[in-house]
């Protein structure tokens, strides 16, 4: 019996001495698949560091000559060529590559990921074009859906057009069509829908295109949303024509060297600004909150269509009423010699470069991601295997959010972009203002309530 007993012992000792290396401590990890990354940065710091960037430089106004300011936004001549003769193709070229998104919108793949239409609205030309259009110029007239096709109009009928469009409507209309489509952006329970934006971008064209062929050119220019948008932004542009040449010279130049913008024209500026920052704020725990919802629990967008439309329409409503009061109260400062209206028709554009920030800024990351979609889309539009760009095996990568370095540098360049334009928007409402009224004295205490605005701004 004891023999048995010391026998049934023996296995228990091996096991004691191959299970005690295993119980010091050591590293020990949970799973094999990605780690995380939680950065937190310090916000405060990028926060302070923008407002005094910002302040500093309206300090330095004070300080600085204003003919150095002028000098800043003289623009250097390049050359005096014109792309005009080839712009009725490249529109043409356009119209044909809408149609075939619209018809992969309503024939190719369900998933938004993967449908070319949805990824080049939202993400190629949205985010993407819009950029470009700001730091470049002006390419819609080139690149837009209409006037190709309209130059074969003039061509076939006659008389044409048939209607004068009306002058008074300024760019009202424009306007009117930008916010809807701001509403179908931020607040539309389903805008990455491919069958229904196919229908809405189908329609859209239709419309714009038997306006124009009924009024002419010039409804393209004054009623079609996105050529009043981009007329608006590319006035930021590097590069710009101004009296037969092709100029470029520090974003903002012309602003400056353009005629102040029709009220209409003034009041969209303000507009693309609302409308972006309204875009960020409605994404915030802060509206979250006030529109009594957990954000963890978010009910989707069909349950805030109501409370997103007034708050689209009240971000905007508030920011005309404060540029208006900031106008006012600077013009008052400076001894007047300026009516409110005119005030805002030149001061208005100042706002483009702090709207361009902020496009940038909110749009980097999605960009950054689905900019890859993009392409893939493209490339294999109804999913067939097809590899028209030559891509070859491509996968979309996120990696770049899983290093500090990455990230810091991400996060460096969105609030990069937001100081930047804060400072080009105070440069150029100097150069305005100096412009308007005649001597530096003025013309910063013209601007003092619209910086203590921009200051604010860049902290919100």
């Amino acid at each position: 019996m004891l023999q048995m007993q010391h026998n049934r012992a023996r296995p228990n000792l091996k096991f004691t001495f191959v299970a005690a290396p295993m119980l010091v401590p050591g590293a020990a990890f949970a799973h094999a698949s990605e780690q995380a990354l939680v950065l937190l940065l310090p916000t405060d710091l990028y926060t302070g560091g923008g407002v005094a960037a910002v302040a500093l430089t309206v300090l330095a106004l004070v300080m600085l000559p204003g003919r150095w300011i002028t000098t800043l936004f003289r623009p250097i001549p390049l050359t005096r060529q014109s792309l005009r003769r080839i712009a009725p193709a490249v529109s043409l070229a356009s119209a044909a590559f809408l149609w075939l998104l619209i018809f992969a919108g309503l024939y190719g793949p369900r998933d938004p990921l993967a449908n070319p239409l949805v990824l080049t609205v939202w993400t190629v030309f949205w985010v993407g074009f819009v950029t470009t259009q700001g730091l470049i110029g002006n390419l819609w007239p080139w690149l837009n859906p209409w006037s190709g096709a309209l130059w074969l109009a003039r061509r076939l009928f006659a008389p044409w057009p048939y209607a004068r469009f009306p002058a008074p409507l300024g760019f009202w209309l424009g306007f009117l069509g930008f916010l809807g489509f701001a509403w179908l952006l931020m607040v539309d329970p389903a805008p990455a829908d491919p069958n229904r934006l196919a229908r809405l971008a189908a329609a859209f064209w239709l419309f714009h295109m038997s306006m124009a062929l009924i009024h002419g050119p010039r409804w393209l220019r004054r009623a079609e949303p996105f050529a009043v948008a981009f007329r608006a932004y590319g006035r930021i542009a590097i590069f710009g024509r101004q009296g037969g040449w092709l100029k470029a010279g520090l974003p903002g130049w012309q602003i400056v060297a353009r005629p102040a913008l029709p009220l209409s024209l003034a009041v969209v500026v303000i507009v693309l600004l609302g409308s972006g920052s309204f875009d960020g704020l409605n994404e915030t725990f802060w509206w979250m909150g006030l529109l009594g919802l957990n954000p963890l629990e978010f009910p989707g967008r069909s349950a805030v269509v109501w409370p997103n439309t007034l708050g689209l329409i009240g971000s905007n409503a508030a920011l005309v009423a404060v540029v208006l009061l900031s106008v006012a109260l600077g013009l008052r400062l400076a001894g007047g010699g300026l009516g409110l209206r005119a005030g805002l028709q030149i001061f208005a554009p100042s706002l483009l470069p702090i709207a361009l920030g902020y496009h940038v800024a909110h749009y980097l990351t999605s960009f950054l991601v689905d900019g890859q979609y993009a392409l893939v889309a493209l490339s294999d539009p109804f999913l067939t295997g097809a590899d028209w760009l030559g891509l070859g095996e491509f996968y979309v990568s996120t990696g770049f959010f899983n290093t500090t370095a990455s990230v810091r540098l991400i996060y460096l360049a969105q609030a990069g972009a937001v100081v930047i334009g804060h400072v080009l928007a105070v440069l150029v409402a100097h150069a305005l203002a100096l412009r308007a009224l005649g001597d530096n004295r003025r013309a910063v205490l013209s601007q003092a309530p619209m910086a203590v605005f921009m200051i604010g701004y860049t902290f919100f």
